[in-house]
């Protein structure tokens, strides 16, 4: 396949290339100490939900003249109708835009609302709920996060248990979510409730919008193994969420949740992500690095089979936005981007550390090879294989989906 632009596409990411440049706030420095999030499409260091909500004031000003800045462009949600404050983007030029920024380094706005909630209210919303909450979306203005795994439903998630039960125009919601990305720097969450509990597992689930600070609604950052805390927990103590914000009709929640979750981006933060680790690591290589061990035959085939890897990953990516710009809406592919992903980021962080040796067990940023980069992208690796859906998981939807194989 060819996928070198076309010259309207060239000319496409000058474009972005030249209001990044122009429009990306001079003082805005996100705090590259702090990883807020293990989600494969954020760039290193640079979150800007957290960035938002920051006590620097100078963080929360430059991430609020970023967002107003890509929002004037309708380049929050670029692929989203003019009317919604979008840009009215084809798909490859989303994919392009979403490249150039993270090839710079700077935030993208709004994740989870602007590319899995937004797209799922364009699809199954109300005129009312589209009108309440997508716009500010598309200004920076309310962000989201997704509350569908709990204790115990993971992978497994229509085994959840958190439930609401019908009270007039209300739904009164206990129960608990986990591993909520973001869930403490969000305004809103989108919910998998169940609200039938004798139906079959995945028909008794409901979507409902809750705003955070509705009464018996309560957020608990989750500290990872690295010692940041990129998730939360969320509890429901007899919280009222009103009827009008459920999506869709009660007890099918489980699929406009598949609807959101085919919403998945195409995979080119991951490819950009490992692509500036690896550039990294082949000019610290060439420049004899002290860190590097001596003992180094094997390295440069290390290296060069990541290269390998890397260039496949981005092809993938590339081959995911080609069907949605043909119409098709993604399927296994997501699954063949998340497992492929998620096993190249933990053999990445082994090159790292066949390149270190003894030293890539350095944890502090301050003189350690690379400021650490490959030892914090090793306990990284680890999460990789499960978030979003288990190696197993994915394994099982390219069989049945993808290869057409027996479930059993």
């Amino acid at each position: 396949m060819n996928w070198e632009d076309t010259p309207e596409e060239a000319a496409f990411r000058e474009e972005v290339r030249a209001f990044v440049a122009d429009q990306f706030p001079a003082a805005y420095r996100p705090d590259t100490e702090a990883e807020h999030s293990l989600e494969p499409e954020d760039v290193w260091g640079y979150n800007w939900p957290a960035d938002r909500a920051s006590e620097d004031p100078a963080r929360r000003e430059g991430a609020r003249q970023w967002a107003a800045a890509l929002a004037e462009r309708g380049w929050i949600t670029p692929h989203w109708p003019y009317e919604y404050g979008g840009a009215g983007l084809s798909a490859l030029q989303e994919f392009i835009l979403q490249e150039e920024m993270m090839r710079a380094r700077v935030p993208t706005v709004n994740g989870i609302g602007a590319f899995l909630l937004g797209p799922t209210l364009l699809a199954h919303g109300t005129d009312e709920q589209k009108a309440e909450h997508l716009p500010p979306i598309a200004r920076g203005e309310r962000t989201w996060a997704q509350g569908f795994s709990e204790p115990g439903a993971g992978s497994d998630l229509a085994s959840l248990r958190t439930k609401a039960v019908r009270d007039g125009d209300d739904y009164v919601v206990n129960g608990q979510k986990a591993w909520t990305s973001l869930g403490q720097h969000a305004d809103w969450l989108f919910v998998l409730v169940r609200t039938d509990t004798e139906a079959p597992k995945h028909k008794g689930i409901t979507f409902l919008l809750v705003d955070v600070a509705t009464p018996g609604v309560t957020v608990r950052p989750i500290t990872d193994i690295r010692g940041d805390a990129p998730f939360a927990e969320i509890f429901f103590s007899d919280a009222r969420v009103p009827v009008a914000n459920r999506v869709g009709e009660e007890n099918r929640g489980w699929y406009i949740a598949m609807t959101a979750l085919s919403f998945e981006r195409a995979g080119i933060g991951a490819t950009v992500k490992f692509e500036q680790a690896l550039s990294t690591l082949v000019s610290y290589v060439k420049e004899g690095g002290e860190f590097l061990r001596p003992d180094r035959a094997r390295l440069r085939h290390e290296i060069a089979r990541r290269y390998a890897e890397v260039r496949v990953l981005y092809n993938l990516a590339r081959y995911t936005v080609s069907k949605q710009v043909s119409g098709e809406v993604p399927g296994y592919e997501a699954s063949v981007n998340q497992l492929f992903g998620a096993e190249l980021a933990s053999r990445l962080a082994r090159t790292g550390a066949e390149a270190f040796g003894p030293y890539a067990q350095l944890w502090g940023r301050d003189g350690a090879p690379l400021g650490a980069a490959f030892t914090h992208l090793r306990l990284d690796s680890v999460a990789a294989t499960f978030l979003g859906g288990t190696t197993e998981i994915q394994r099982n939807v390219i069989a049945t989906r993808g290869l057409g194989l027996p479930k059993s």
